[in-house]
């Protein structure tokens, strides 16, 4: 069978790789147009030898998330990913919308599956991130909220906050969040209309 693209597969930009034969929707190819995204149709055996972008977890934090992000890694690379880390690098002042710039790109992008933005309250960045068309970015702060974000979200960037949780509670959020597969289902005729709302107003913005 072959694969399908639509709307939702769209990065935000940069490239879209794709086996030779793809079917790719008429809204597809016009959101592509639209984001300067250039669509690679290649052969299965070119598209096997890249970096598989499913097992990349994108990680940034500003100044106040530095020392949990550094904490994360280890569990992240311990699952079997590959951390893809945008920074900051030491505890030097830094602006959170930055790193949740960067995370955020690299998830709309394709280049990883999913990102965690981390700074002191989480919010910030949440806001950040999810200006990025593509993005589905959640703040949560127990494995309950990590789950629902997940299931019914499908929310692939995490952001958390460094001064309201604990090592072991960012911990059991980030392993949560990262082991929930999204329910689909009804779920997905919701998930649908946040992206609907999102290229209503990239429409609005390109026109």
């Amino acid at each position: 069978m072959k694969r399908v693209i639509t709307v939702q597969d769209v990065p935000a930009g940069g490239e879209l790789r794709v086996p030779i034969g793809t079917i790719i929707t008429p809204s597809a190819r016009e959101v592509a147009a639209a984001r300067g995204v250039r669509i690679l149709e290649l052969p299965e055996e070119e598209l096997s030898a890249l970096a598989p972008p499913d097992k990349t977890i994108a990680i940034g934090a500003d100044h106040g998330g530095f020392s949990l992000k550094e904490a994360l890694k280890p569990l992240i690379e311990s699952l079997g990913l590959t951390v893809r880390d945008v920074g900051v690098y030491e505890e030097k002042p830094a602006d959170y919308p930055d790193l949740a710039r960067k995370v955020a790109e690299l998830v709309a992008s394709g280049t990883a599956a999913r990102g965690v933005a981390i700074d002191g309250a989480g919010i910030g960045s949440s806001i950040a991130a999810n200006k990025v068309p593509g993005v589905r970015a959640a703040l949560c702060y127990d494995k309950a909220s990590a789950r629902n974000s997940r299931e019914h979200n499908d929310s692939n960037v995490l952001t958390l906050g460094a001064k309201l949780l604990t090592q072991t509670q960012a911990e059991e959020v980030l392993r949560t969040w990262l082991g929930t597969p999204f329910a689909g289902g009804r779920h997905q005729a919701r998930v649908q209309k946040i992206l609907d709302i999102e290229q209503y107003y990239l429409k609005k913005v390109s026109s």
